[in-house]
């Protein structure tokens, strides 16, 4: 390896790091060649912002080992393929969040959704890498759900020099070069280098860990104009009165002074729960019940991303185990039978936490209760192209019912009406 002058970047060490990763994380190699390098004094190790430009500490580079050196380079690049910046801009609108503390906290957040399964197998996890444990957090979980579980203080207090970019937060640093700057990609030719990386993680089936499974599974469905309808009918169904609603004691209610000697509960709102139930029968084709477990995700994005209180039903002709979501990959969806999804409705009414909403994903081939249920209702259509919207191979003639009128629904893959 060539010297370098003292104090200036050692590029040989640098592009020799970044050739490893691309040697051991093959299916990353057109993200990590894309990123442009800048050196850059004022960031603490290594950094990104949104237009895929890399700042880089000449110290840090010159005190680093190689090895360690390919696995932040695997780890930045990790922040611009998961688009940390653009979601974390969401979560900040969101919940009303402003100020570098909170920014701060993104980063950590976004750093635990990527470093609890993209080491080891070749690629040597850098010194003071967050790990979700570190922060007595689960793995496997995405940067929204770590939000919502932690908050800075002494669990954190070692990691207040983390600065991964405005790749990683969202929040523009001053040696950014900003929008107009040399060297940066386009939205276009960002969207490009993701769909080529998602293409070479799905055409290796068993070499990616399981978050760049998941996320090479979601780039593959960007978001569609139903999802957004979709999304809207949740959210409106589980903010409508009596959703998420309960009284407590907790809080007295304020009446409880105009009956003395009594203390009157309180009503208060709590997150909705929500029950989705799949038709896993045998006229729903595998391609449908692959987006249906991206629309679960979809909907408990919908309910403020809690995870926890969303159910999943798979359903043909009998309702099957009530699952909680966790990770929507781990959900069999096990059927092909005939369809009959009332027994869905019925498993979700009776689960041990009763929903405030059901969700149903079907082709609309099924039976529907008879009685409005004690929640509201969502459906999800896939859609048909034959004649009459239906098809029966016993009944050629048969057309089944339409989803009742006290069901809102949401017609899945359709274009926009004008």
């Amino acid at each position: 390896m060539t010297s370098h002058a003292p104090g200036a970047l050692d590029l040989d060490k640098l592009f020799a790091a970044r050739l490893h990763a691309a040697r051991v994380r093959p299916y990353l190699a057109t993200a990590l060649f894309a990123l442009h390098t800048v050196e850059s004094r004022r960031v603490p190790t290594m950094a990104v912002d949104q237009y895929w430009r890399c700042y880089v500490s000449p110290g840090f580079v010159d005190r680093t080992p190689v090895e360690e050196l390919a696995g932040v380079w695997v780890h930045e690049v990790s922040h611009l393929l998961r688009d940390h910046h653009a979601r974390s801009d969401r979560f900040a609108r969101q919940q009303g969040l402003t100020g570098p503390a909170e920014r701060l906290r993104m980063n950590i957040a976004a750093d635990c959704e990527i470093n609890d399964d993209v080491f080891g197998d070749g690629l040597v996890r850098p010194e003071g890498a967050v790990r979700p444990q570190s922060l007595q957090l689960p793995d496997g979980e995405l940067m929204e759900d770590y939000l919502r579980q932690f908050r800075l203080g002494p669990l954190t207090q070692s990691l207040s020099w983390l600065d991964c970019g405005s790749g990683a937060d969202g929040l523009e640093r001053e040696w950014d070069l900003g929008p107009d700057g040399a060297h940066g990609l386009s939205a276009q030719e960002q969207d490009a280098v993701r769909f080529r990386v998602a293409q070479g993680i799905t055409g290796r089936p068993g070499s990616a860990s399981r978050g760049w499974r998941r996320w090479a599974d979601e780039a593959f469905h960007p978001p569609q104009p139903w999802r957004e309808l979709l999304g809207a009918a949740v959210r409106s169904a589980a903010s409508g009165s009596g959703a998420g609603e309960d009284y407590t004691y907790g809080r007295p209610a304020r009446r409880s002074a105009g009956v003395p000697g009594a203390v009157l509960p309180s009503l208060r709102r709590r997150p909705p729960r929500v029950s989705v139930v799949i038709d896993t029968s045998g006229s729903v084709s595998d391609a449908e019940l692959g987006s249906a477990l991206l629309e679960v995700a979809a909907i408990s994005r919908a309910v403020g991303g809690r995870r926890d209180l969303v159910n999943v039903v798979p359903c043909d002709a009998a309702a099957r185990i009530v699952h909680p979501l966790c990770r929507g990959e781990g959900i069999p969806l096990l059927g092909g039978g005939g369809t009959d999804l009332r027994s869905g409705f019925t498993k979700a009414l009776r689960a041990q936490h009763k929903p405030d909403v059901i969700v149903v994903l079907t082709d609309g081939q099924t039976p529907w209760p008879a009685t409005r249920p004690s929640c509201r209702t969502v459906v999800g259509l896939f859609p048909r192209q034959h004649a009459g919207g239906s098809w029966d191979e016993d009944d050629p003639d048969y057309v089944p019912d339409t989803p009742p009128d006290w069901a809102r629904v949401v017609e899945i893959g359709s274009a926009p009406r004008s």
